[in-house]
C-alpha cells in the first residue's frame, strides 16, 4: 500500500514523514490553500531530501494551473509529478504536446459513480495499465486520484468521501489514489473497503493548518501499510 502524505510546508515534517515510510510528499502551490507553499521554499525542502538515495516520489498540487508553469515548477524545485486538482481539461495529460506529459495525473471529486466512471474514462493518462504494471512494486505515477466531492473546495476538506464509488473504480482501474477525510483512525478500514493503490492524506495528520502531528503521521502510515485485505 501506497502513501501520500500531501500539504508539506516545511523541513521538518518533510523529514518526519520520510522516516514514517510515506511513498509521495505532496507539495501545494496554490495559493488560497491553508496548505501551500512557494515554489522558491519547496525548492530548499526538496534540495535537501534529493541528498538521501532513498528519497521518495515528490509531487507538486496544482489548481487551474497553466501546463507551461506546471512545468516550469516542476523543473525548478525538482519534482516527480504534477497533481492537477482544478478543471483541467484532458489534454494536459493526454497530448504529447502537453508541457507535463507524462508526469500528470488528475484528483477527481465526483459527485456520483457515473460521474467518475466518465471522468475517469477521459482523464486516465495514456497506456496506464502497461505504466502501472512496470512500475507495481516500485510505485510511480498513479493513474488517477479520487477525492471528496465538494461544491467549491480543492480537497483537504476533511469529510469522507462515498467508498463504494471508490472501491467500484478502484476494481476496473489500477493506479488509484483514495483522498477525502482519512485519519490514521479510518485508513485500515479505507484500505480493505476500496483496496486502491495508494492513499493520500492532508489535514487527517495535522496539528493545525499546514503543520504535521508528528504521532499522526508515523500512525497514519503504519495503519494503512499494515491493513489486512481479505
Amino acid at each position: 500500500m501506497k502513501v501520500k502524505i500531501c500539504g508539506i510546508t516545511n523541513l521538518e515534517d518533510a523529514l518526519v514523514t520520510v522516516e514514517a515510510g510515506a511513498d509521495y510528499l505532496g507539495f501545494i502551490f496554490y495559493p488560497q490553500s491553508k496548505r501551500a507553499i512557494t515554489p522558491q521554499a519547496a525548492q530548499v525542502i526538496v534540495e535537501l531530501l534529493r541528498m538521501d538515495g532513498d528519497c521518495p516520489y515528490l509531487v507538486g498540487v496544482f489548481v487551474n494551473e497553466t501546463a507551461e508553469r506546471m512545468a516550469d515548477i516542476l523543473d525548478m524545485c525538482d519534482l516527480d509529478f504534477a497533481q492537477l486538482s482544478g478543471e483541467e481539461v484532458p489534454a494536459l495529460i493526454g497530448e504529447p504536446a502537453s508541457p507535463i506529459f507524462g508526469v500528470a495525473y488528475k484528483a477527481l471529486r465526483p459527485s456520483s459513480l457515473t460521474e467518475a466512471e466518465v471522468d475517469a474514462e477521459w482523464f486516465l493518462p495514456p497506456n496506464y495499465e502497461a505504466e502501472i504494471q512496470r512500475q507495481h512494486g516500485a510505485g510511480g505515477r498513479p493513474s488517477l486520484l479520487i477525492d471528496t466531492y465538494h461544491p467549491t473546495l480543492r480537497g483537504g476538506t476533511g469529510e469522507t468521501g462515498d467508498w463504494s464509488i471508490s472501491a467500484k473504480l478502484a476494481q476496473d482501474i489500477p493506479g488509484l489514489m483514495l483522498a477525502g477525510g482519512l485519519t490514521a483512525d479510518n485508513v485500515a478500514e479505507a484500505v480493505r473497503q476500496v483496496r486502491p493503490y495508494g492513499v493520500d492524506v492532508a489535514s487527517g495528520v495535522e496539528a493545525s493548518p499546514g503543520k504535521k502531528d508528528h504521532d499522526l503521521v508515523r500512525r497514519f502510515v503504519l495503519n494503512a501499510k499494515t491493513a489486512v485485505v481479505d
